[in-house]
């Protein structure tokens, strides 16, 4: 059995689950998701608990297992704390602002960058240099971050770019004089 699969997802209070047939739906202070995860595996609410079962031990199935599993948790916890990405922007000239529903960055282009946040998706600036993205979504909230990230990722030489808080840039030793 999957370690992660048969591990049972407690479901807290003011958080609503239903499943019908494949399709999972959580609803939450926060919002509300779905998810439609495989056929093979069947979801169960017993006693605030999310229970998933595979029928065979199939690879596939033990596969799909653990990642419903992820999935449901991933939700509950979305629409009861939510997520967060952390970045800042580093470099001459380079800084954001809010204007809005869209992100506004100047990165060293002719032209600033605008980014209108897609729905359910919410981004703040609470310095010029950080942007926070934040969201019920794991998976939303990790691709805005990444399409932002996209328009500078860091250099190795410098560093200059949009990162992560969390992100280690390797940096590379310049040219050497003779």
């Amino acid at each position: 059995m999957s370690r992660i699969g048969r591990k049972p997802v407690v479901v807290p209070a003011g958080v609503e689950v239903t499943v019908n047939g494949n399709v999972v739906a959580v609803k939450g202070p926060k919002g509300q998701l779905q998810q439609e995860i495989s056929k093979n595996l069947t979801v169960e609410v017993k006693e605030g608990e999310v229970v998933v079962t595979r029928p065979t031990d199939s690879r596939e199935d033990r596969a799909q297992h653990g990642l419903a599993r992820t999935l449901i948790n991933n939700m509950i916890v979305g629409v009861t704390q939510g997520f967060e990405k952390k970045m800042e922007l580093i470099g001459v000239g380079y800084k954001a602002e809010k204007k809005g529903n869209t992100l506004v960055m100047n990165l060293g282009y002719s032209h600033p960058v605008e980014m209108v946040d897609p729905e359910g998706i919410t981004t703040e600036v609470p310095k010029a240099t950080e942007i926070v993205v934040k969201g019920a979504d794991k998976a939303l909230v990790g691709n805005y971050a990444a399409n932002i990230r996209a328009w500078r990722k860091p250099e190795p030489y410098k560093g200059k770019g949009i990162k992560y808080v969390d992100e280690v840039i390797r940096r590379k030793e310049g040219k050497t004089g003779k």
